[in-house]
C-alpha cells in the first residue's frame, strides 16, 4: 500500500524557516567571527545553504546586518519593558543587552548615509522607534512634547556610549563604574519612578 502524499508546505511558511535558520546562522557567525567581520559566505555556510541562495533573503551583507540588529532591538525594546524600576531598570537592562552584542555598531556602518526606502532599513528603523518609545516609557517622557524626544534620544545615545565605554573597560580605566553613570542618567531624566 502505497503512503499518502504530504501536503507541501505552503512557500510563505517554507520561506520564513528559511530565513530564521539564516538569521540563527549569522548570530552565531557574529559571536565567533564578530559582527563587523560577518560575511555571507561564512553564513551561507552555517546555515547549509549555497551563497546565491542568501541573496534570495537578503540583498546583501548590510541587510543581513541591518536585520540581525533590528531583532536585537525587538529584544531590547521587550528587556527594558520588562524590567521595572523605572528608568534605571530598563538603563540597566539596555546596557546589559548593549554590552552582549556589537550587532548595533556593525548596522550603523551598513546603514545609508542618505535614509532609503530599503526593507531592512525600514525594519531596523522601527525597531527603534519602538526602542526609543520604550525608554521613553520607563523615564515617565510623554513622546508628545519635541524636548521629550530629544531627552529620550539623548538617553539612548548615552546608553550607547557607556556600553561601549564599558565593553572597551574604558569605563573602568576613567575611574567610573555603569551604576554610577546610571545613577546621574536617572536623576537628570527620570519623571517617573
Amino acid at each position: 500500500m502505497s503512503q499518502p502524499l504530504r501536503k507541501p508546505r505552503p512557500p510563505s511558511v517554507s520561506k520564513a524557516a528559511s530565513r530564521s535558520a539564516i538569521m540563527e546562522a549569522a548570530r552565531r557567525v557574529a559571536v565567533r567571527d564578530g559582527a563587523r567581520d560577518l560575511s555571507l559566505r561564512a553564513v551561507a555556510a552555517e546555515a547549509g545553504f549555497a551563497p546565491a541562495a542568501l541573496y534570495g533573503y537578503f540583498r546583501g551583507k548590510d541587510d543581513l546586518l541591518l536585520a540581525l540588529a533590528a531583532d536585537d532591538l525587538s529584544g531590547l525594546a521587550r528587556a527594558m519593558r520588562d524590567a521595572g524600576g523605572g528608568l534605571t531598570g530598563a538603563a540597566s537592562a539596555a546596557l546589559s543587552l548593549l554590552g552582549d552584542t556589537e550587532t548595533f555598531a556593525a548596522a550603523s556602518a551598513a546603514l545609508p548615509r542618505v535614509g532609503g526606502s530599503g526593507d531592512a532599513e525600514r525594519l531596523f528603523n522601527g525597531r527603534m522607534i519602538a526602542a526609543l518609545r520604550a525608554l521613553s516609557e520607563a523615564g515617565g517622557l510623554p513622546s508628545e512634547s519635541r524636548e521629550n524626544q530629544c531627552d529620550v534620544v539623548l538617553l539612548a545615545a548615552a546608553l550607547s556610549g557607556l556600553a561601549l565605554l564599558a565593553r572597551s573597560g574604558r569605563l573602568g580605566a576613567l575611574g567610573f563604574t555603569s551604576d554610577e553613570i546610571l545613577a546621574r542618567l536617572d536623576k537628570r531624566f527620570a519623571r517617573v519612578s
